[in-house]
């Protein structure tokens, strides 16, 4: 999946004026909704263990995430590991579980 933050974003001017990064938290839903999209539950709680932000993404920057499925059978889809990419670079990288709603 990829993805990009325009730069009129509403979560921008806060992060940081003048110098405006897209938010972690924001990166972390795209990361959600790839999973969400290749079968994760839908409307679920997520747990994050393991989670790592190496560079920033700009506004307007395009991204791209990878997830690779840790599981199988009746739990299946309930672990993901994911990273996010601009380009060759890596962004963030992690794990995220599938809790109960």
């Amino acid at each position: 999946m990829q993805f990009s933050v325009p730069p009129d974003h509403p979560c921008l001017p806060g992060h940081f004026p003048g110098h405006p990064l897209v938010p972690g938290v924001l990166i972390l839903d795209h990361v959600v909704e790839a999973a969400e999209a290749a079968g994760a539950p839908v409307d679920t709680a997520w747990a994050w263990p393991q989670l790592k932000f190496l560079q920033p993404l700009l506004p307007g920057e395009q991204a791209r995430i990878e997830l690779e499925r840790l599981d199988d059978g009746p739990a299946a889809a309930g672990r993901w590991r994911f990273r996010v990419h601009r380009g060759d670079a890596l962004l963030a990288s992690g794990e995220l579980r599938a809790g109960r709603a």
